[in-house]
């Protein structure tokens, strides 16, 4: 019987390093129609985001080298009631319409996108995962003086979403725990809690380092954040939190985070008025230190398989390589041969399993998105 490998062994350098934020650059001022920029993932080696409460229900691919949107996605199916995050998984995007500065919604829900959906077309049709918190009980609107608001989401495994409380009442940040799959669910905090020393507005998790940023600001908009480590399964409070304030940017009302790389992030702020203070939404970046998790290859290069997503031609790099197989998503295998180069422009957009065979009597399954 041949031994699958199903998962890629990781090893972790010998020594810690505590997170070192440095090189904290704003790249330009967003344009006008992301004045509002809430939520950022980094997809496809695009930044994508969205606007807040009461903007349209669309998804911004933003240029970082020019500053200008390149391409508009419609959720058909969606209303941007507060859309406040992104995050993703190797198969979806999802959107967080979990914004609540009045602690009254019971509408509370996120958007799952499918990834090869979002590649094919301007106009796409979400799953929805609705959920209500279980210890909540009082609806009672009290605006910007509420436990129950939320600006940040991250997927940590394949099963659920990590959803971050921006509470405005002691600081004090709980992370509940919501499936992927749609549906409606009633969530219990984690746990462990976050005295966060303000208002948490984004998150992003980062699977090469295995380690949560948080983004947030303090009573006078200095942004700051939180590094979360070491944690124990998804009680993602439960190890080292580290916070660093990002005092070379002044007052900022920073909303989103996401990862572009194993030790580089970006990060958007929205525009504000305040009393004689205002500025416009910005892009900024930062570097880090993070020990990265390398890759114990079991022989060279044996999985490589790109470009993922693909459109047209996948290619293997593997001389352990001897056959492949392509299922879709109903286990019908749609492709077997034993080419390196693979014209799949025919099939359909979607999600496919990848099986490579290899010389040892072993093989690997990945997945790949063609659109």
């Amino acid at each position: 019987m041949k031994k699958v490998i199903t998962v890629t062994t990781f090893i972790l350098s010998t020594f810690n390093v505590i997170s070192q934020i440095a090189n904290v650059e704003v790249k330009f001022d967003l344009p006008i129609t992301l004045s509002e920029s809430s939520g950022a993932i980094f997809f496809n080696d695009k930044l994508i985001t969205h606007n807040d409460s009461g903007n349209d229900n669309k998804l911004y691919e933003l240029d970082t080298i020019s500053g200008l949107v390149t391409r508009t996605v419609t959720i058909n199916n969606a209303n941007n009631i507060d859309w406040e995050d992104l995050s993703q998984d190797e198969t979806s995007i999802y959107i967080g319409d979990i914004g609540n500065n009045n602690g009254d919604r019971s509408d509370l829900k996120i958007y799952k996108i499918n990834k090869s959906d979002y590649l094919s077309s301007i106009n796409v049709t979400a799953e929805i995962i609705n959920f209500n918190y279980s210890d909540q009980v009082v609806f009672n609107p009290n605006p910007n003086n509420t436990e129950w608001d939320a600006e940040a989401l991250v997927s940590i495994d394949t099963n659920n979403l990590i959803l971050f409380t921006k509470n405005w009442v002691n600081d004090r940040t709980k992370a509940y725990s919501i499936p992927k799959d749609s549906g409606t669910y009633t969530v219990s905090p984690l746990p462990t809690t976050l005295t966060s020393g303000g208002l948490i507005t984004g998150a992003t998790y980062n699977l090469s380092t295995e380690k949560i940023y948080l983004i947030g600001y303090n009573s006078i908009l200095q942004p700051f954040i939180w590094v979360c480590e070491n944690f124990t399964n998804n009680d993602v409070f439960s190890g080292t939190n580290t916070q660093t304030l990002l005092t070379s940017l002044g007052f900022e009302q920073a909303e989103a985070i996401t990862y572009i790389e194993d030790n580089r992030y970006f990060v958007t702020s929205e525009s504000f008025n305040i009393s004689t203070i205002s500025d416009n939404g910005k892009l900024v970046s930062f570097t880090t230190n993070d020990n990265v998790l390398s890759v114990k290859e079991l022989s060279t290069n044996v999985d490589s398989l790109y470009p993922n997503p693909v459109k047209d031609v996948l290619n293997i790099n593997s001389l352990e390589f001897s056959s492949i197989e392509i299922y879709d998503t109903r286990s019908v295998i749609v492709y077997q041969g034993h080419n390196k180069k693979i014209n799949i422009s025919e099939l359909d957009t979607g999600v496919y399993l990848v099986k490579l065979n290899l010389k040892n009597n072993m093989y690997i399954i990945k997945k790949i998105i063609k659109y």
